[in-house]
């Protein structure tokens, strides 16, 4: 089975590019039949907030991103022990005791000799006695993990294509600090065995940690799942944005942004595929390509996220918005004010239009007495199926009115705006007597 897996830190909340690969994993675990699972690395104890891991469920229950499981580091440690208790026997973790500033002073001699500036295992010449010395000193190691130099390491990227690193170019990954706590490789390689994790679907800049964690894997006794590199994202100016790294859900919302309307860009974001606002998660799922993707940054533009939105919004059904509507819209309503709004918060705006009162502009004298005939003909005519239309072709065959001069002051005075709903459908929901008092009023001026 198909089981993928988003693994974000508790440290802070969830961004835009957090969110596309939630979404892309979630995307190809629900096109496969397979299983989406949330994992929780929250081994970094001094900065994992539990406020940042219900957010980050809130986050990803808003955009209908529903995990079949869910695992957190935190109450692993014990997997993670015995695991690093067998690659210590099999002799590929060994103890270190180098400063940061020694390493700094170890990485500026290789540069400045023209090598590489990765680990030099000075560390693995160390005896047993120069151990025991050093704990006897109060001395703890952090802990590396021995890379394979006689074995390329090589997989098929499910964007990249083929992948080939040579070892020898790489350090040796630290992967235990010396007060015992996780770094993020070896842990992470170890969930993806016992969860069954079949692919890894994440952003480039984790390249040259899977060229290490194929090698982890290796050495734990299994099979490396099938990896994905994606292009991180960078603004519409076609460079990283540090509001990239800052725009949450949150503030998605307070902007009027709906799920749906992220779902549907996010999911379409680096390929050249267009963004279809029409498709529901099904149809998105269906049609998800890894080959789609491009090794090109993709570019994410609020502007089109917004006109991304406004579509969304034009195809919601009332059950879906009625909670966010204001207090008696009924559907009829909604579907006569949908096409006009950006936004559903825009609604409320609209049904003032409806319900009232309005004030609507001032007009001139030839104006006034065009309203008071629109008023009375309206009074005294038949309210039918479409009012609006037997109103404006009475008014036409009473004044030779026609065009703009027609129907403009008409809309105006009954709905105080230039442009707006259909009026066709916005009368009847105003009514015949608002309608008429409204006209009225305004060729009283």
């Amino acid at each position: 089975m198909t089981t993928t897996r988003f693994a974000p830190s508790p440290t802070g909340n969830l961004h835009v590019g957090n969110i596309r690969t939630a979404l892309h994993n979630w995307l190809l675990a629900k096109q496969a039949g397979g299983k989406f699972l949330l994992r929780i690395d929250d081994t970094d104890a001094a900065r994992s907030r539990e406020e940042y891991v219900d957010a980050i469920r809130a986050d990803l229950a808003w955009l209908g991103l529903r995990p079949d499981g869910e695992e957190r580091q935190s109450a692993r440690f014990a997997i993670y022990e015995a695991a690093f208790d067998k690659l210590v026997a099999a002799g590929r973790i060994y103890r270190c005791y180098e400063t940061a500033l020694e390493l700094d002073l170890k990485r500026k001699v290789q540069l400045g000799r023209g090598l590489p500036p990765i680990y030099d295992r000075g560390a693995l010449a160390l005896t047993e006695a120069d151990h025991a010395a050093r704990a006897a000193a109060g001395d703890q190691p952090h802990w590396r993990f021995l890379l394979d130099h006689e074995t390329p390491i090589e997989w098929m990227d499910g964007i990249r294509g083929p992948q080939n690193f040579d070892a020898r170019q790489l350090s040796d990954p630290v992967i235990r600090r010396a007060d015992g706590s996780w770094l993020y490789m070896l842990p992470s390689a170890i969930d993806d065995v016992e969860m069954g994790v079949t692919q890894v679907l994440r952003g480039e800049d984790h390249v040259s940690n899977t060229a290490t964690q194929v090698q982890m894997f290796t050495a734990l006794g299994a099979e490396p799942p099938k990896f994905a590199h994606e292009a991180l994202l960078v603004g519409a100016e076609g460079k990283l944005s540090k509001r990239l790294g800052s725009l949450g859900v949150s503030e998605l919302r307070e902007a009027g942004i709906e799920p749906e309307a992220l779902v549907a860009l996010l999911a379409r974001l680096g390929t050249s595929d267009p963004v279809d606002p029409t498709l529901d998660a099904e149809a998105l799922a269906a049609s998800f390509d890894l080959s789609r993707f491009g090794r090109a940054p993709a570019r994410f533009d609020e502007i089109e996220l917004h006109r991304v939105n406004a579509a969304v919004v034009h195809h919601l059904p009332f059950a879906r918005v009625s909670h966010l509507l204001p207090e008696g819209m009924s559907e009829a309503a909604w579907a006569t004010i949908r096409p006009n709004l950006a936004h559903i918060g825009e609604a409320g705006e609209w049904w003032q239009v409806i319900a009232g009162p309005i004030a609507p502009p001032a007009f001139d004298d030839e104006t006034h007495a065009y309203l008071a005939t629109a008023a009375e003909t309206l009074a005294a005519g038949e309210w039918g199926d479409d009012p609006w239309r037997a109103l404006t072709a009475a008014l036409k065959d009473a004044t030779g009115r026609k065009g703009k001069p027609l129907f403009l002051p008409l809309r105006q005075a009954l709905t105080a705006h230039d442009h707006g709903p259909d009026m066709a459908s916005l009368l009847p929901l105003i009514g015949r007597d608002a309608a008429v008092a409204r006209l009225r009023k305004a060729a009283e001026g």
